[in-house]
């Protein structure tokens, strides 16, 4: 089967291979020639495969995997391939999750920004409901 991840900037990897192992929210599961049609969320997480009896790996940052026919395709914002499990593992994934971490208290921020501003225009409002006048 075909295995095709891209970033937006690049296609990062494409090749044959006889298995893959993916994690999405509900855990880790794997996919063989010949697998259903299938549309998953990953999480951040590790992809391996097998390819000519050799392991590969690479890290995603989320992203969305589909399956189709004979071909595995994984679209994700960043992928970093490796041969060593350990380096990907330690530097590479703690890294997308350190970044994935603080992206949601970002957005956590933005939406409290939000509701803090239209609160404040609610109060302004309703103030001058009563007297006609709108400041």
């Amino acid at each position: 089967m075909n295995l095709r991840i891209v970033t937006p900037l690049c296609v990062v990897v494409d090749a044959q291979v006889d298995s893959l192992r993916a994690e999405d929210s509900s855990g880790s599961f794997g996919i063989l020639p010949g697998h259903a049609p299938f549309l998953t969320a990953l999480t951040v997480s590790i992809i391996s495969w097998k390819q000519d009896a050799s392991e590969r790996f690479s890290a995603v940052r989320g992203g969305m995997l589909t399956v189709m026919g004979d071909t595995v395709s994984i679209a994700t914002r960043e992928a970093v391939v490796g041969d060593d499990l350990a380096t990907l593992d330690s530097e590479v994934l703690n890294r997308f999750k350190a970044e994935a971490d603080a992206e949601r208290v970002d957005r956590a921020e933005t939406v409290q920004l939000q509701l803090n501003a239209i609160r404040q225009m609610v109060t302004r409002l309703h103030g001058g409901a009563d007297t006609g006048a709108f400041r």
